[in-house]
């Protein structure tokens, strides 16, 4: 019988799960929203592993990470680290103060939207009316 390789542990994975379980209200309420339509056709994942870094949401299909922070996060030098390491790897970072999440939600998910179809391309006008089209 042929001996099947173990996959490698991912060290990781606990810390994950443990950012899961202890999500902010904020965290929370955005995550509601990100596993909806429109947003669940690009597939966010909460506290993905992006090389060293845990990302609060991130889509890998779009490309974009989002952080959702407090205030401990003002004029932080290790998240502006953290994001030239994630744009270096090609992702977008949209960060959003926990307040706006919970009292400007609809901004929030218009300002995801926007980033998300930012590389679309534009929706073609409709069809011009048919010569002779009367009744």
């Amino acid at each position: 019988m042929p001996q099947r390789t173990q996959r490698a542990v991912d060290r990781r994975v606990p810390r994950a799960r443990a950012l899961r379980r202890d999500a902010t209200e904020a965290e929370k309420k955005l995550w509601q929203h990100l596993r909806q339509p429109p947003f669940k056709a690009h597939h966010f994942r909460r506290q993905a592993t992006i090389g060293p870094y845990f990302a609060d949401f991130a889509t890998h299909r779009a490309r974009i990470v989002i952080e959702v922070d407090g205030g401990q996060h003002s004029g932080s030098g290790s998240d502006e680290v953290r994001s030239r390491y994630l744009e270096a790897n090609g992702y977008r970072v949209l960060r959003f103060w926990n307040n706006d999440v919970m009292a400007n939600l609809s901004g929030v998910l218009s300002a995801i939207d926007a980033a998300i179809n930012a590389d679309s391309p534009p929706t073609p006008d409709p069809s011009p009316p048919q010569a002779g089209g009367g009744e």
